[in-house]
């Protein structure tokens, strides 16, 4: 490989870590080269101090830049499937839920319009459009500011209506996820976050295997009690052991068989 192609692949792998899909098997994916290879180039780079090396991937020497919720759509989606569908398995009817904003949680969403006497709050945007027509579920939004990146209400008056919920299960959703908890890009995303979890039976954490081992943000939701991480079937070994605990159960949701006959997937489920 001559020196110039060398150079352009970094400058693609930087380019890739800098949006956010910083996990090697997404490095590998995006750039069609091996794991090994990956691995080495990202040794380069954050040895000129252009990245950090995290377990499993890297973020940037700083900090990522946030994508808008439609991009984050398209990362990832059959592991992102799998995840939501093994969620909605765990819900039950009459069940009071706290679905976080996200486009995994919103894959949940738009498999529980089929479920009657849910009681759901939400702070998503895109989990209110998909379930706002279900006469059968109760639906809570939670007020507050509205951040057009990421469609999620945030702020003191949504943090102050979720702490009156008792919910029987909180789903969160993860920017990047890590020993130290969940890596947001807001003080107040994290604040809620925890929130959300000190108000649940069961707390699940859904988080594709790209996002493990990441800290793509400069704050963090730490989720204090014991809580489910629901992945999908990529997700690396070493990763997993080195952000779980006695409080933490791992779970890996199959990948979703294929459908004869073509896919019947809704639009929704698709982006999610």
């Amino acid at each position: 490989m001559t020196s110039d192609a060398r150079r352009e692949r970094l400058e693609r792998i930087a380019a890739e870590v800098a949006a956010g899909r910083g996990g090697v098997e997404e490095l590998c994916a995006a750039l069609g080269v091996s794991v090994a290879t990956v691995r080495r180039d990202l040794g380069v780079l954050a040895a000129d101090g252009r990245v950090t090396r995290t377990y499993g991937g890297a973020v940037t020497a700083g900090h990522a830049t946030e994508r808008r919720l439609r991009e984050k759509e398209i990362a990832n989606r059959a592991g992102k499937r799998a995840i939501a569908r093994y969620a909605a398995g765990l819900v039950r009817e009459g069940d009071v839920l706290i679905i976080d904003a996200g486009t995994t949680t919103g894959g949940l969403a738009a498999r529980l319009r089929g479920v009657a006497g849910l009681t759901v709050v939400t702070n998503g945007v895109n989990t209110l459009s998909l379930l706002s027509e279900c006469d059968g579920i109760d639906l809570v939004v939670l007020g507050g500011r509205l951040r057009h990146t990421s469609q999620a209400m945030v702020g003191p008056p949504a943090e102050a209506e979720v702490r009156r919920v008792v919910a029987d299960r909180v789903f969160l959703g993860a920017d990047g996820l890590s020993a130290h908890g969940i890596s947001c890009p807001t003080l107040e995303q994290a604040s809620l976050k925890s929130a959300m979890a000190a108000q649940g039976r069961e707390v699940y954490v859904l988080a594709d295997h790209g996002k493990l081992g990441t800290e793509p943000f400069p704050y963090v939701a730490p989720v204090d009690r014991g809580y489910t991480l629901i992945t999908d079937a990529d997700a690396d070994d070493d990763v997993l052991k080195a952000l779980t605990g006695d409080r933490v159960r791992v779970v890996r949701a199959p990948a979703e068989p294929p459908e004869a006959g073509g896919s019947a997937r809704t639009a929704a489920e698709d982006a999610a």
